[in-house]
């Protein structure tokens, strides 16, 4: 298993059409979280603050995910289902036929950071 450096080399080593949406979920997460680090973490990019990571995301074979905390999940249950994305308890996946809008990643970013109190 690769390991990374940074957020560039994750993008970079992902399935060629996952990129441009990995580089979207990257750009949307600083945008909603400005003074969040970004950091690699469990070998996944994600955003922390306080030391508390409050979303991350990934890539696989055919999908991408983004990682936040449980309630984020549950408050917007209802958003992700109408969108016609997949949850767990903690992400939820999309890929390039399926992508999640940008009001929905910060919407979950969002609602990450008020649920972990950074």
């Amino acid at each position: 298993m690769a390991t990374f450096a940074d957020h560039d080399a994750y993008i970079a080593a992902a399935p060629e059409a996952l990129r441009p949406l990995l580089d979207f979920v990257r750009a949307r997460l600083a945008q909603a979280l400005p003074d969040a680090q970004e950091l690699i973490q469990y070998n996944m990019p994600g955003f922390a603050a306080q030391g508390l990571v409050i979303a991350g995301y990934g890539a696989f074979s055919k999908q991408c995910g983004l990682y936040v905390s449980k309630g984020a999940i549950s408050a917007y249950s209802d958003d992700i289902a109408a969108a016609g994305l997949k949850a767990s308890k903690t992400g939820v996946t999309f890929s390039p036929t399926r992508p999640m809008s940008e009001d929905l990643i910060a919407a979950l970013a969002l609602a990450s950071r008020k649920e972990l109190g950074v």
